[in-house]
């Protein structure tokens, strides 16, 4: 009896707890709207969001490092590094998609490319620690990149974070570089001003010093220069110099500036990076297309004379005709990039932020330069492409002529090109007239016959109308 009425004193009855329930419920509706009140809403969600974190962090076993596409002014060397190492990885990938690319237009039947996609998990070791990356997007606010903006998440135990910050990220970076050397294929690409992006392709120009017309003694003399580059870094890092190597091809159209830039590229295996000056806005908008190419890469700006950057684009010769007119009209279109903005890319302090490059010039007509461009280390080698001289007519004979030497119309033709003014391409158009050597020799003999003509009447007519 005793044990039930201390039981019955001790249970409060429904009513009381009802009041107590009402008491809170109108505390809390009053503490709500006091904070609400006297806190501003960004304070309380910052409080908010750094109370979850706090425990969040604390519950959770796991670190991970945001490793973004964009680093300050310039692409992010380590999301780069990550970039070529990761699709090695591809094995270890856990999520069921994979991105297979082909942009092979020579060849649609080659092994595509397989590559990462979005939101893809893919799992890696390192001494023993396992990893997770992770490729995510989304949209860029910049105003100047209009694409998605990219960035991986690299997870580990918590317990491994200093040793994946101190070695494996080196250890990434070092195996790019190993990639990127044995790349299979180069790339070529061109800046589109709309997306602020460079969009690239596959460079699969077969040009190389083994198959090029030019004289002997500039090519090997070239060669020797590329390689003497290639191992510089520490010559360069002595001198307090920039990495970079800068070459000058002038000559007439048709001499094969084109074709030696792509020989470079497959020596050096290097990707190109061309870039026409004319869809460039302005200065600073060049400085942030050129800091977003890579290492190891050419620079290729043709045509100088006529880019823009110069002091003027004058009309070019009968042969180009309207083309030059239609230049000099394009170029009025975009005053504002100017030639000491690309001179401080070229030689300035701004030229150090891209290692092992190669920044190569094309123009028809070198005397049209600013002076400025000429000057003792802004380019550091000067290269004529000039017209077809006997040695490089014999090596154009034996590429397209299957490999002959000798020859009867080998010694007039010559001569020939001693007194007539003829390109290599128009060597070349001639000689794939025909296989067969007779032909085509004859062929081009009667060219530079009916070119000689042409150039002494041309000479004649001023002696006529002097007189």
């Amino acid at each position: 009896m005793a044990s039930t009425t201390f039981f019955t004193q001790k249970i409060p009855s429904v009513s009381a707890i009802f009041s107590i329930y009402t008491s809170l419920s109108a505390f809390t509706i009053l503490f709500r709207t006091v904070l609400n009140e006297l806190i501003p809403t960004k304070v309380r969600d910052f409080i908010v969001s750094r109370f979850k974190e706090h425990f969040s962090s604390y519950f959770n076993p796991n670190f991970t490092f945001i490793i973004e596409d964009q680093c300050d002014y310039v692409t992010n060397q380590t999301f780069r590094a990550a970039e070529t190492y990761l699709p090695t990885l591809l094995a270890g990938i856990t999520t069921g998609s994979l991105l297979v690319r082909s942009s092979n237009l020579k060849n649609p039947s080659a092994k595509p490319k397989f590559g990462i996609p979005v939101n893809a998990k893919i799992s890696d070791e390192f001494e023993g620690i396992p990893l997770e990356w992770t490729l995510l997007s989304e949209r860029n606010e910049s105003p100047y990149q209009s694409r998605p903006k990219r960035y991986f998440h690299l997870t580990c135990k918590k317990e491994f974070r200093d040793k994946i910050m101190s070695e494996y990220f080196t250890y990434i970076a070092k195996a790019s570089v190993k990639i990127l050397t044995s790349r299979d294929n180069l790339k070529i690409h061109t800046y589109d001003p709309k997306d602020h992006s460079w969009e690239s392709a596959i460079f699969q120009h077969h040009t190389t010093f083994e198959t090029l017309a030019m004289e002997p003694e500039i090519k090997n003399t070239l060669m020797r220069d590329l390689d003497a580059f290639s191992n510089g870094k520490d010559f360069f890092k002595t001198v307090g110099r920039a990495w970079k190597r800068g070459y000058l091809l002038y000559g007439p159209p048709g001499t094969g500036k084109s074709s030696l830039v792509a020989a470079i590229a497959n020596h050096m295996n290097y990707n190109i990076y061309d870039l026409q000056l004319q869809s460039v806005q302005d200065d600073a908008m060049l400085r942030q297309i050129l800091t977003t190419t890579e290492n190891r890469s050419i620079l290729l700006i043709e045509d100088l004379d006529c880019s823009g950057a110069d002091a003027s684009c004058r009309k070019e010769n009968k042969d180009e005709g309207e083309d030059g007119e239609n230049q000099a009209k394009n170029n009025t279109k975009n005053p504002q990039v100017t030639l000491s903005g690309l001179l401080n890319f070229v030689d300035g302090l701004w030229s150090s932020c891209v290692e092992e490059r190669i920044i190569v010039f094309t123009t028809n007509h070198r005397e049209k330069l600013d002076p400025a461009l000429l000057r003792p280390g802004r380019m550091d080698v000067h290269i004529l492409m000039d017209y077809c001289k006997p040695n490089v007519f014999k090596k154009l004979a034996a590429l397209y002529l299957d490999y002959i030497e000798e020859h009867d119309l080998f010694e007039p033709i010559e001569k020939m090109f001693l007194e007539v003014k003829a390109t290599p391409a128009e060597v070349t158009e001639q000689l794939m007239v025909s296989k067969d050597p007779d032909v085509a020799l004859k062929g081009l003999m009667e060219f530079l016959e009916s070119k000689k003509m042409i150039e002494e009447s041309e000479e004649s007519e001023p002696k006529e109308a002097e007189e």
